[in-house]
C-alpha cells in the first residue's frame, strides 16, 4: 500500500521559515519526479516546485529564491524549505510523486496535505 506523509506545516509569522518534509512507503519502483502542490482557498491547484532524480529543480516564480526543494533517495523523502513566508503563501501543501513501474507503467500518488499558515 502506497503512502505519502507530510509533515512540518503549522501557523508562522510573516518573514518565518518552515520545512515540510514527505515520505514515501510502499512504492518499489524509482520515483522520478517528487514535487510539492498548494491549493489556497477559493484558488486552483498549483505546482510550486519540483525534483528530477537528477536533481533538476523547477520552481514557481512566486518562490522562486525563497523556497528550496531537495530529496533524499534512500529514505524517499522529499523537502521544501521555505523561507521568507509571506501572508499569501498560505495554502494546504501536498506532495506528489511518479515514475514508471518495471513494466514502464506511469504512476502517480499524492499525500493528503499539511496546512501552512502565514500570518501577517
Amino acid at each position: 500500500q502506497v503512502q505519502l506523509v507530510e509533515s512540518g506545516g503549522g501557523l508562522v509569522q510573516a518573514g518565518g521559515s518552515l520545512r515540510l518534509a514527505c515520505v514515501a512507503s510502499g512504492i518499489f519502483f524509482n520515483i522520478e519526479t517528487m514535487a510539492w502542490y498548494r491549493q489556497a482557498p477559493g484558488k486552483q491547484r498549483e505546482s510550486v516546485a519540483r525534483i528530477t532524480t537528477g536533481s533538476n529543480t523547477n520552481y514557481a516564480d512566486s518562490v522562486k529564491g525563497r523556497f528550496t526543494i531537495s530529496r533524499d533517495n534512500a529514505k524517499k523523502t522529499v523537502y521544501l524549505q521555505m523561507n521568507s513566508l509571506k501572508p499569501e503563501d498560505t495554502a494546504v501543501y501536498s506532495c506528489n510523486v511518479n515514475g514508471a513501474d518495471r513494466y514502464g507503467r506511469f504512476y502517480e500518488y499524492w499525500g493528503q496535505g499539511t496546512q501552512v499558515a502565514v500570518s501577517s
